[in-house]
């Protein structure tokens, strides 16, 4: 009924920040993490993981996000880039662009902003890289 789940990406939670806690900078993180607070900076996941961040209806991001599993249900005032999924909950409020590769909305989300298909735009600089060392090869 919900699709097949063995396609579905699930993810341990690893860091937890709680409804009371605000966080005044960048969190640079892998794996999973969990906001119920506020965070004022920005949110990454380090480069080439498998990381899944959820917001839940509580938290509030003022910054930008970049990580390739997203699952949001509160507030996000900045670009959101999902590299893989972003799953936007009924209680999802952007402001400001969301990238994504695949992204699920339910009824009720919000964007302030921009949807930006991003698979064929990361192709491309990919196959340009690609012609250049040929290139330069030959």
């Amino acid at each position: 009924m919900w699709g097949d789940k063995r396609k579905r990406k699930t993810t341990r939670i690893d860091t937890l920040i709680g409804q009371q806690t605000e966080v005044m900078g960048d969190i640079k993180f892998s794996g999973g993490l969990h906001i119920d607070g506020t965070i004022k900076g920005n949110v990454i996941a380090e480069p080439d993981s498998r990381s899944m961040l959820s917001l839940s209806e509580q938290g509030t991001i003022e910054g930008e996000v970049n990580v390739p599993y997203v699952v949001l249900n509160g507030v996000v005032i900045g670009d959101v880039h999902g590299g893989e999924h972003v799953d936007l909950a009924s209680k999802a409020r952007v402001t400001g662009n969301v990238y994504y590769n695949l992204i699920e909305m339910a009824i009720g989300a919000e964007v302030n902003g921009k949807l930006v298909h991003t698979q064929e735009a990361e192709e491309l600089p990919m196959a340009l890289n690609h012609m250049e060392s040929l290139e330069a090869t030959e």
